[in-house]
């Protein structure tokens, strides 16, 4: 027998270690291991920590062989990890119930059990009794699955199993979205219960997803059915949450030393490496002390000062905490096999040494890691005095098996019995290295030949759909729909993937199924739903971004081909050319450069090479798939006007069952055309608000009932109409859903007993000149007769009042008639189908939601995310059924989602976006640039086309300075809107540092001088004009060319406006009034107090807190008011940075305003200023021309606040008087 090498002497050495203090906890029934001696419940995430060593050691004895005995001894290792991870999925397919239950609800009642009995693999405690929903661990499950499989274990063994492990991808799928319990099973640190969303939970969804995709689950041994399909979008939108999450931890903690599993080893799901960087210093400078890492900041678990007797803390409670969390160990080895990834020897042997210091050591040699080390009761006080100086005792569990097995697994990997690659095979671990530039293929497609032809006479050779036979091309909602037969499993009662949008790293992707290729165009050119997809400008503006998206996240091997079809929306009106913005696009894409992305044009069989390939193979003919399972199955809403691409269909005869099913998924209601053509000439102008609130339709009702109006009127005269349609008015009058004028009744025909005749209302569509008088006859037979309705128009049956409203809107689309498509997109309940991901992206990004308009009741606000259903209901109620409104919130959302994807940058430091204040001020902007009534503005409000709304926007959010001018584009003169042109001012606005106006303030304030300034009429000039300004007042100012004074009259007003509508506060804001907190009782603000409470629960940095300043400035209706108020608080909290312990009891900003306001005034009237400069606001009192001047300088907002402020507090503190100066 040959003797044993030193290499085999050391891992006998560490398999005796894994034998006594790991495997010894192994149920040999069930395989689970069991949290210690007298813990017998086993919880998903340690068991699959605590069984990496035993993997670890198998692969480094089948290594390092030094006879046969390693090899049996390998191998045995091996089977006892397979055991336990079978273990593991018989617990999670006894809950299969709720894996299917869980991908629609998404409910902490619906979710996988975080622990189970180790001898019998069955539930423990109830649903409701812990905090069970801990995405984390499923992933966490699915990642080591995914890297066991690929480094040779077999652990799935039948396809019922495959189909389990794929319905467990869509439960993590939506990880980004899902508030959970996290790593620590507590959710929020206040421990009452409260799930919040957790970055270390969506890195490592993450992370799992990338790892299992396109993974074959038998190994070598599979085939097709085997494979497991991830959507990249979903993996994406994880990625983006976390970037915008890092290197917070959740909105309770700003900072969590868990997060060190998804910054590193196993996760590596941070592939931007000054992220993970930052993250990692954040650990060691807040977290990081003697004995380990704390688990977050104020962190009671353990500590002498925590009350074992209840499980919650109260709030206040938190701040005893700080200074005396436990420390926890298990983070060095984190560290330590960090270190060995990132081949950094110096921390490798930092962490080895530290970790030596503080394992346990019994008398047989074999060392054990303790859970955490904690502060001895009698050490309280000296260990607040003095952080990290008491020596502290082990306490919890020994072994802590999970910190045990990441030991041995650190030690293997430092000594060189494993290499980086064997516990990594899947190369997680390169997810920060350089990505290569990606070039985006780009296929343009004409619909049809006439389209091709028009291209052609451009000097454009595109292929038609039909040439490009036997390629396929199918619209984004077929996949979307195909995708839903994934996973589906009867005999599990598993119904597949929930029907989700597939975005656009899904569809640049080609696709192999039943053995053709189709190309999937993406679905912003779908103008099934929404009509977004009506503005060409808008389609070419969502091209761009797309093809910047693509570029920042295609990950796949090959290149992203986007295809692009040309459809015949794409004319311009008259259908004889193409649309000048399509046409100048598809030059663009030609140059090799679009949007900041690199493209190449070209045809789409050559690009099948390049491209990234799927093979579909669950829809393989040999599958158990059954396309058509029931006959309802697969139906497309009733709304789908428009049909799939012709031309690109066989033959009825010769089609299989998948083109049944495409063909069925398209089939299209409502391509006959029923209504009469309209003179587009019409003798009124045809300008139109949508604004009729079903309050007035009902007062029409009513008053037909009742014998107001005679019988004989059997005419709709289009003058009434019109003035109903002008009432809606967004700027002078908040209360924009009642109606002014009731006493213009329309009269309407009427039957012989009186009621509304429908029958003669359909005759008089006939002969209505304009779609929109069309569109209010077919609202009011909506109302009173509902969608289904058979008008029976020209003795045709089945042509029901929605069939005629869905033409309506085609033909509006055609038209460009925004106004129109807007209100009737109202009446069909026309939603956004991406309406719930937008605003859940909104939300994950941590901003919340309010819609409708202040004040609160009537606003609602949206914390989290909901289904699209009660998402719709709650838009429509907040908007006080004013449908267009609600549309308009729909549509201002949509814009807000893709700009937190494309542009976080412009929401830095808003917490809250108010859509109801937002429309309001878009509508005061074009009144003030227009120089309209309010009425006016509104209805150009709803006129404008989708683009210029979200330039709009973008031009609001961005704070730049702009104009808006009304113009008459070239080629637009047949549509009805006015047209309206925004455009970029220079740089007459306001600089960044001059808005928050701070930079002299802080020396000025220390050595303020008390005696009054000689003032002369330079303080005219500071303060731009010398008049009030009111959205409404039309003052004549210079022509466009030049800016003269009155452009300027109204620009701070203008800012703070538009800076509180969007509730945006200066950097560092919320950290500033968490100190100033600190030195009083409270701040009252507008009645409401923000008591110094808050800061015994909250840490500075935490999102929960800025969440908690937010809420009570947003009791605030007016917004203008509110920036006052920051910038009071903003001079307050220079308080802070001086030498001063206490700064009285509660603090009225309120007052502080008003007296800066009466200071203002007084010296406006020592210079004799009279009338109508000194006019007072009525809501609040202050004077206009306050809330008019800049910050910053010696007439300034800021100057007489701080001086408001040192009145104010020497009434409390008089001796403080000489530390201001």
């Amino acid at each position: 027998m040959r003797s044993r090498s030193n290499s085999g002497v050391r891992l006998d050495g560490y398999a005796r270690l894994v034998q006594r203090t790991i495997l010894c906890h192994q149920n040999p029934v069930t395989g689970l291991l069991s949290a210690s001696t007298d813990h017998k419940d086993a919880w998903v995430r340690d068991n699959v920590y605590s069984i990496l060593a035993v993997w670890g050691l198998g692969m480094a004895y089948r290594k390092n062989a030094d006879r046969d005995e390693d090899k049996a001894k390998a191998y045995e290792l091996e089977q006892n990890v397979v055991k336990l991870m079978r273990g593991l999925l018989q617990c999670m397919m006894r809950q299969v119930d709720k894996v299917e239950k869980f991908k629609c609800t998404q409910s902490t009642k619906d979710c996988l059990h975080a622990k189970y009995n180790s001898a019998t693999c069955a539930t423990v405690v109830g649903d409701d009794q812990w905090g069970h929903l801990q995405v984390d661990a499923t992933s966490l499950y699915l990642l080591f699955l995914a890297q066991m499989t690929a480094s040779g274990l077999r652990i799935i063994f039948t396809l019922d199993e495959v189909t389990f492990i794929q319905n467990l991808v869509f439960y993590i799928e939506a990880a980004y979205k899902v508030a959970d319990y996290g790593i620590w099973e507590r959710g929020d640190k206040t421990n009452q219960g409260i799930p919040e969303l957790n970055a270390s939970s969506v890195g490592m969804a993450k992370a799992a997803l990338e790892a299992i995709d396109e993974l074959d689950l038998f190994g070598a041994h599979g085939g097709h059915k085997s494979v497991i399909h991830v959507l990249p979008d979903e993996v994406e939108h994880c990625q983006s949450i976390l970037y915008s999450m890092l290197p917070r931890a959740s909105t309770s903690k700003e900072i969590d030393a868990g997060l060190l599993s998804i910054i590193s080893y196993p996760a590596f799901a941070v592939e931007d490496l000054n992220l993970v960087n930052v993250t990692k210093s954040e650990i060691i400078s807040k977290l990081q002390g003697r004995y380990g890492c704390c688990r977050f900041l104020r962190d009671g678990y353990k500590t002498p000062r925590e009350d074992p007797s209840r499980l919650h803390y109260d709030p206040a409670e938190l701040k005893l905490f700080e200074n005396i969390e436990c420390e926890w160990p298990v983070f060095w080895t984190y560290f330590l096999i960090d270190g060995v990834f990132n081949e950094d020897k110096i921390q490798v042997q930092e962490y080895r040494e530290a970790l030596e210091g503080i394992l346990i050591r019994e008398k047989n040699g074999i060392v054990l890691m303790p859970e955490l080390y904690a502060v001895p009761p009698e050490k309280v006080d000296e260990e607040y005095e003095n952080p990290h100086s008491v020596d502290r005792v082990p306490v919890g569990k020994l072994p802590h098996l999970w910190g045990q097995s990441l030991y041995v697994l650190s030690c293997l990997l430092a000594e060189g019995f494993l290499a980086a690659g064997e516990v990594d095979p899947l190369n997680r671990r390169f997810s920060t290295g350089l990505k290569p530039d990606v070039v985006v293929q780009v296929t343009v497609l004409a619909e049809s030949n006439q389209i091709k032809s028009l291209l052609q006479d451009h000097g454009i050779n595109v292929q038609s759909i039909a040439d490009i036979h036997p390629l396929r091309v199918q619209p984004a909602r077929i996949l979307s729909n195909l995708y839903t037969m994934l996973g589906r499993n009867k005999i599990m009662k598993l119904s597949g993937r929930p029907h989700r949008h597939i975005g656009v790293l899904g569809t640049s992707k080609l696709y192999v199924i039943r053995n053709q290729i189709f190309a999937f165009t993406p679905q912003f050119t779908d103008q099934h739903h929404f009509y977004l997809a009506l503005d060409n400008q808008m389609i070419v503006e969502m091209l761009k971004i797309e093809l910047a998206y693509l570029t920042s996240c295609w990950r796949m091997t090959g290149r992203p081909t986007l295809t692009f079809p040309i459809t015949h929306t794409m004319l311009v009106d008259d259908g004889t050319d193409i649309h000048p913005a399509v046409l100048a696009t598809i030059r663009k894409l030609e140059d090799g450069y679009f949007g900041g992305a690199r493209v190449k044009i070209g045809k789409l069989s050559e690009f099948l090479t390049t491209s990234f390939h799927t093979h579909l193979s669950f829809l393989d003919p040999d599958c158990d798939v059954k396309l058509f399972d029931d006959p309802n199955e697969g139906r497309s809403s009733p709304d789908s006007e428009y049909g799939g691409y012709s031309a690109d269909f066989c033959e009825k005869e010769s089609q299989d069952e998948l083109d049944q099913y495409i063909n069925d998924v398209l089939q299209s209601t409502a391509l006959k055309s029923y209504l009469p053509p309209t003179s587009k000439t019409a003798n009124q102008p045809p300008v139109f608000s949508a604004n009729h609130s079903t309050e007035e339709i009902l007062s029409i009702m009513a008053k037909t009932k009742g014998l107001e109006v005679p019988a004989v009127s059997m005419s709709l005269p289009t003058k009434v109409l019109n003035t109903h349609r002008k009432s809606l008015n967004l700027v002078d009058n908040p209360h924009f859903f009642e109606t002014k004028d009731r006493g213009n009744v329309l009269r309407l025909s009427k039957d012989a007993r009186g009621d509304l005749d429908c029958r003669k209302l359909v005759e008089q569509l006939k002969e209505c000149p304009t779609l929109h008088d069309q569109a209010d006859i077919l609202y009011i037979l909506h109302i009173l007769k509902g969608a289904d309705w058979d008008t029976e128009l020209d003795g045709q049956y089945g042509v029901t009042v929605h069939c005629l409203l869905n033409e309506l809107y085609r033909k509006a689309g055609l038209n460009q008639e925004w106004g129109l498509i807007r209100y009737i997109s109202g009446i069909l309940k026309k939603r956004v189908e991406v309406l719930a991901e937008a605003c859940t992206d909104l939300l994950s990004h941590h901003k919340q939601l309010t819609v409708g308009l202040p004040p609160e009741p009537r606003e609602k606000i949206i914390t989290a995310p909901l289904p699209p259903e009660e998402l719709i209901d709650l838009i429509y109620e907040a908007s006080g059924q004013d449908i267009s409104i609600a549309v308009l919130t729909q549509e201002i959302i949509m814009y807000l989602a893709m700009y937190v994807r494309s542009q976080p940058s412009l929401f830095v430091e808003m917490l809250r976006l108010r859509i109801g204040l937002i429309i309001q001020v878009m509508a005061t902007e074009l009144a003030r640039s227009l120089k309209c009534s309010g009425e006016e503005a509104s209805e150009s409000l709803m006129n404008l086309s989708p683009f210029d709304m979200k330039n709009l926007l973008h031009h609001i959010l961005s704070g730049k300075e702009f104009g808006v001018e009304r113009s008459l584009r070239p080629g637009d003169s047949s549509s009805s809107s006015p047209s309206i042109s925004i455009h970029e001012m220079g740089h007459s606005g306001a600089t960044k540092t001059e808005r928050s106006g701070i930079t002299k303030l802080k020396s000025e304030m220390k050595q303020f001088a008390h005696e009054g300034r000689s003032m002369s009429s330079s303080m005219f000039a500071s303060m731009r004009n010398s008049t009030p300004s009111s959205p409404t007042s039309a003052s004549p100012a210079g022509s466009s060319g030049e800016t003269s004074w009155g452009d300027r009259k109204g620009q701070w007003l203008r800012r703070r406006r538009l800076d509180g509508a969007i509730n945006r506060v200066p950097v560092g804001f919320y950290e500033k009034v968490w100190k100033i907190l600190q030195k009083c009782h409270g701040l009252s603000i507008d009645g409401y107090v923000l008591p110094s409470s808050t800061t015994r629960e909250m840490t500075p940095c935490e999102i929960k807190f800025a969440v908690h300043v937010e809420s009570v400035l947003n009791h605030v209706p007016q917004p203008e008011y509110r920036q006052l108020l920051v910038e009071a608080i903003l001079v307050l909290t220079f308080l802070s940075d001086i030498e001063v312990n206490s700064i009285g009891g509660i603090i009225c900003v309120d007052r502080i305003v008003h007296m800066a306001n009466d200071l203002f005034l007084q010296e406006l009237k020592s210079f004799g200023a009279t009338g109508s400069i000194l006019e007072k606001d009525v809501a609040t009192g202050i004077c206009h021309f306050f809330y008019d001047s800049a910050p910053s300088g010696a007439y300034g907002t800021m100057t007489y606040l701080t001086k408001a402020i040192i009145i104010y507090l020497h009434d409390f503190l008089p001796s403080t008087g000489c530390a201001m100066q």
